[in-house]
């Protein structure tokens, strides 16, 4: 077996940095203890010389015993002028009380020149001195080399220099540090291997996404001898973010056969980025390689059709090895493929060659020219397929409905009143209810006339809610789809309206998410 590499997060730190991400100390503290849940090497928890919240990560996260990670701090070298023991930043990183340190220094000639505006030989005294400072203290120190491609490039032979000035200093690790995200794989190649002719050290690689290379370059970065890789969870970072360690962590174990982490930990990887998202408040891309909802989904008839008799047709990996699923798309372009395997997937007992099958198909296709998309309302579209095999209960009766929108003065919000009349069995329940808007006025209504005969549709939350135009031409008079995601404690459904009023679209699409709710229930009892 090869030799394992190591993984080096630094989302809390990088990560954070990124636009629209904001952890508070409590987010961080949650967020390392996942990744130390799933076998992550190194988390590096801040700069503790740039805010007390990142002092305060470090105290707090001594509380905690954790089984897998090293927590490690950042930070840059000593100050031009100033000697590390009397150099503010250099001191917090001894108050953060880790076993490891990651300092950085300038490579590049023209940074040394422009931004730290000292002589070349300064800038090597800087490093070298920094680091020999820590490893007196009994600190292990690695080096994250900024800009050394940019630098290497610019002047080889000082990049070099300053790499031996933080070898003299006693660093364990060398990271070579794509700062600018604009090195493309084979030079990176070629300057590692230059590297490696110079030096002994063990090495590893820090890239940013500028040119969406940063994964390539980690990999190729590894397949020339890195064992460390950092980065971040899905991407985060400035600018363009970070290289992301939930594409690179699978390719390198899954396509290089090195190991990361073990089999029963990979299988979190989804689990782990998902988390992540949530702590982020950020909505994770359905397209995300790996473990987006969308990387292992399936569309076209022929694409099912093929999978159906051996998933290798058209998945790279078995969607399991990471903690994700096959998923089955359905829509105009579908086939009997995709109507079988929904039917598998959902239970329900029908055979590819059924007629019913064809009806199926054909109705959802005349569903689709209308503006219904079943992609995010798999609920809806099951509920289709029970009524068109004749299982589908009707567990209570419109008799009519009534939204009242009104605004009785300017500057004021608007009062939103929705009344309901619905028949369940032999009874009639007539009621009213208020709500923020008509939509939640009568979703409040229906679940007020409803919850009498059906305690469990207390469970129930709308997590989102999103309506669509469908023909912008025709201004305020065009038709709306609306989808719906819903939720009870052990699980979400998604389900759809589309009428040329929104209230009747959302009516639809709230009607619909109660009745699989109960349906959910009602199977769950008859099991």
């Amino acid at each position: 077996m090869k030799k394992k590499v190591f993984i080096y997060d630094t989302t809390l730190r990088d990560g954070s940095q990124g636009e629209d991400v904001s952890f508070t100390l409590e987010d961080k503290l949650r967020i390392a203890l996942k990744l130390d849940e799933l076998g992550i090497d190194y988390v590096e928890g801040g700069w503790p010389g740039s805010n007390p919240k990142d002092m305060y990560f470090f105290r707090e996260i001594k509380k905690y015993n954790l089984k897998n990670i090293k927590i490690s701090a950042f930070g840059s070298t000593a100050k031009p002028d100033t000697k590390p023991e009397k150099d503010s930043n250099i001191q917090t990183l001894l108050k953060a009380e880790t076993e490891w340190i990651t300092i950085f220094g300038k490579t590049w000639d023209f940074h040394v020149k422009e931004a730290l505006r000292i002589g070349l030989d300064d800038n090597l005294k800087l490093i070298e001195g920094s680091i020999s400072y820590l490893r007196k203290k009994g600190r292990k120190v690695i080096y994250d080399a900024e800009h050394f491609f940019d630098g290497y490039r610019a002047n080889p032979e000082y990049a070099f220099k300053t790499i031996e000035s933080a070898i003299n200093g006693g660093a364990e690790l060398i990271c070579l540090c794509d700062t600018n995200g604009g090195t493309i794989p084979t030079i990176l190649a070629k300057i590692i291997n230059d590297f490696k002719k110079r030096f002994k050290i063990p090495f590893g690689i820090h890239c940013h996404n500028d040119c969406e290379l940063a994964v390539s370059n980690s990999v190729t970065a590894v397949e020339n001898g890195a064992i460390q890789v950092q980065g971040t969870f899905n991407g985060f970072g400035e600018r363009c973010g970070n290289a992301n360690l939930v594409s690179i962590i699978p390719v390198i174990q899954l396509k290089l056969n090195i190991p990361v982490l073990t089999e029963d930990k990979l299988k979190k990887l989804k689990e782990t980025a998902r988390y992540i998202y949530e702590i982020a408040n950020l909505p994770p891309p359905k397209n995300q390689p790996f473990v987006g909802e969308s990387a292992f989904a399936h569309k076209g008839g022929v694409h099912v059709s093929a999978i159906t008799k051996n998933a290798s047709t058209y998945e790279h990996i078995p969607p399991e090895l990471v903690g994700n699923r096959r998923r089955i798309l359905i829509s105009d372009l579908s086939g009997k493929s995709n109507i079988f395997f929904k039917a598998k997937e959902f239970n329900i007992d029908l055979d590819s060659k059924d007629p019913v099958t064809i009806d199926i198909l054909n109705r959802l296709k005349e569903l689709e020219l209308q503006g219904f998309q079943f992609e995010g309302a798999e609920a809806s579209f099951e509920l289709l397929m029970m009524e068109a095999i004749g299982q589908r209960r009707k567990y209570f009766e419109l008799m009519g409905f009534r939204v009242i929108d009104e605004k009785r003065k300017e500057g004021e919000m608007p009062i939103a009143e929705a009344t309901v009349m619905i028949k369940v069995g032999g009874h009639i329940e007539h009621t009213a209810a208020v709500g923020n808007g008509p939509v939640n006025a009568l979703d409040n209504a229906l679940r007020k006339a409803l919850e009498r005969f059906y305690p469990e549709l207390k469970d129930v939350k709308l997590l989102d809610y999103k309506v669509r135009v469908l023909s912008s031409d025709k201004g305020t008079a065009a038709g709306v789809r609306v989808l719906i995601e819903s939720g009870d404690k052990d699980d979400k459904w998604g389900t759809v309206g589309v009428s040329q009023n929104i209230i009747e679209a959302s009516y639809q699409a709230l009607v619909d998410s109660i009745e699989y709710k109960l349906y959910k229930e009602h199977r769950k009892k008859n099991r």
